[in-house]
């Protein structure tokens, strides 16, 4: 059953459309990427789905409910929880505090015992439990990121460029987390990311996202295998038979 399904969406910075009738599916479980260079419209897109910004065409459909014209808190309500680029923590509450406030719309109780779930998959939060955010490294604000947007419940989680800034090492354990929660707590996922390598190694399929169209959609492992994709995303390089790289080929969505 999909999840999330986007028909022919269009947004607009002011007079420049942003996004040119995109259209995609997230089936309920699954971890679906969203490849692009930067201008793309990958964050673009993320504000779109969660009400930051306004489709001006086209239709978002979640769980069977219409979230075009929506306020952002109804969709968090809805069970859409979105992390920003650039993690966006609150500096001056504790990590303690900041987990509560992602649980701030739930309605019932749990909290106490949600966050000793996200302390169980984030270790050096519990230690850091009565520190001030603002004073954690990139990693543990961006692990305090999904671990807050963990406390809404969500049904999907929205994950916008959650490598960003980090070293390679961290990179792999943030990620192999997000693969975690996936299979362990049925979070399905989608997650717009620049490392096409990691993203398509977490992923289940893919979107890639070219000056705000979709210019290629498949599984993960037939994106992996596409020769636009090694070339332009992977950074595979084509040899000529003398040893010397070929001029770079135009891709072949244009």
């Amino acid at each position: 059953m999909n999840l999330l399904e986007l028909r022919n969406v269009e947004s607009f910075y002011g007079a420049i459309m942003a996004l040119r009738g995109v259209s995609i599916d997230v089936t309920e479980g699954e971890i679906v990427t969203i490849l692009g260079a930067n201008g793309a419209g990958k964050t673009t897109l993320m504000k779109t789905i969660s009400g930051l910004m306004d489709a001006e065409k086209g239709t978002i459909d979640f769980n069977g409910q219409r979230l075009n014209g929506m306020e952002p808190d109804r969709i968090v309500a809805q069970g859409l929880a979105h992390v920003p680029e650039g993690r966006e923590v609150f500096p001056y509450l504790s990590v303690e505090e900041n987990l509560r406030m992602g649980a701030y719309a739930r309605k019932g109780g749990g909290v106490a015992e949600d966050i000793e779930l996200v302390y169980s998959y984030f270790p050096i939060l519990k230690e850091r439990r009565a520190q001030s955010a603002g004073f954690l490294s990139g990693g543990q604000q961006q692990m305090l990121a999904i671990g807050r947007g963990l406390m809404a419940r969500p049904k999907l989680m929205l994950l916008d460029e959650p490598s960003l800034g980090l070293s390679p090492l961290l990179t792999q354990e943030i990620f192999a987390i997000i693969k975690r929660l996936n299979a362990e707590q049925g979070v399905t996922m989608l997650l717009v990311e620049q490392n096409a390598h990691v993203a398509l190694n977490t992923a289940h399929k893919g979107y890639v996202l070219e000056m705000g169209r979709i210019v290629m959609a498949d599984s993960c492992a037939a994106l992996k295998a596409s020769d636009d994709i090694q070339e332009f995303y992977l950074g595979k390089q084509e040899d000529s038979q003398r040893g010397q790289k070929r001029w770079k080929r135009r891709k072949t969505w244009r």
